[in-house]
């Protein structure tokens, strides 16, 4: 194989100093760039249309993911080979994997995910965590959910963590950011979409929404802070506020988990009552 260019970039280059910055959450709003790591983030940025603009590789990397670099050339990204040292300074994580991509910000205007009706959609309140935001990101994509929103109180989409916990979601479903929790309800309510609250003290509980038949339609489900879930005012916007029953011992349900029996339990009614969805396992 080729190398992936003629000699290694110095870690002193514009280009290395520049990538290193989008660890910033500054820096990335400033470019509108971020970084994705990794093999499945770098493949599925190099097949979305127009994201990936560049990406640093160490030649053992380029040698053992040429599918990957040919496919980041094809989609018209720069790549540079890099020594192990400059993949450490650009990457956020502990042990790189020798692959660092340079992406365009994907994030969707609000107005676009309504105008497309989405059937099903993840609604991000006050989410502070970036490991819990993207796998709920993972959580939605997997479940088959059209879109996430994530409201302005919320964590950056683009935070590392993020971007790594959405082990490649992030680049398969439209994500809005920023949008104010009312806007967001009132907005999906306009399409007729119905708004279920996630939170443990629900009025509501998931088994007897689904026995009852009522989970069929278009839905969005709002999940809130990791710490201290929706504030009264954020369940006031819903049509009903919903609990994950616990059957057993446990205290309670972390994010992320609850997020996806929400999501899947609302796959499943949609599935059921209109073959609307295919829900596959990869």
């Amino acid at each position: 194989m080729a190398p992936a260019t003629p000699e290694l970039i110095s870690p002193r280059s514009a280009r290395v100093l520049a990538a290193r910055r989008l660890a910033r959450r500054n820096f990335r709003g400033k470019e509108r760039l971020f970084l994705a790591e990794g093999p499945q983030a770098v493949r599925e940025a190099a097949g979305h249309a127009s994201t990936l603009v560049e990406l640093f590789t160490t030649p053992d990397a380029a040698e053992r993911y040429a599918d990957i670099i040919g496919e980041a050339r094809d989609a018209g990204a720069r790549v540079h080979l890099a020594d192990e040292q400059v993949i450490a300074d650009i990457s956020t994580t502990v042990t790189p994997q020798g692959l660092v991509g340079v992406c365009r910000f994907l994030d969707t205007p609000f107005e676009e995910i309504l105008a497309a009706r989405p059937r099903l959609v993840a609604v991000l309140a006050n989410v502070r965590d970036p490991g819990n935001a993207g796998t709920v990101l993972r959580c939605a994509d997997a479940a088959g959910a059209e879109a996430v929103v994530l409201t302005d109180a919320s964590v950056d989409l683009y935070n590392p963590k993020a971007v790594r916990a959405s082990v490649g979601s992030l680049f398969h479903l439209p994500v809005a950011v920023g949008v104010p929790v009312e806007q967001a309800v009132e907005g999906l309510k306009g399409t007729g979409v119905r708004i279920l609250a996630a939170d443990g003290a629900g009025a509501h509980d998931l088994d007897d929404e689904l026995d009852r038949g009522t989970m069929g339609g278009p839905t969005a489900w709002i999940f809130g802070n990791e710490a201290w879930g929706l504030p009264e005012e954020t369940r006031a916007l819903a049509d009903a506020v919903v609990r994950v029953p616990i059957h057993g011992k446990a205290e309670s349900l972390n994010l992320a988990t609850a997020a996806a029996v929400c999501l899947y339990a609302s796959a499943r009614a949609q599935r059921a009552s209109g073959g609307c969805r295919t829900v596959t396992e990869s």
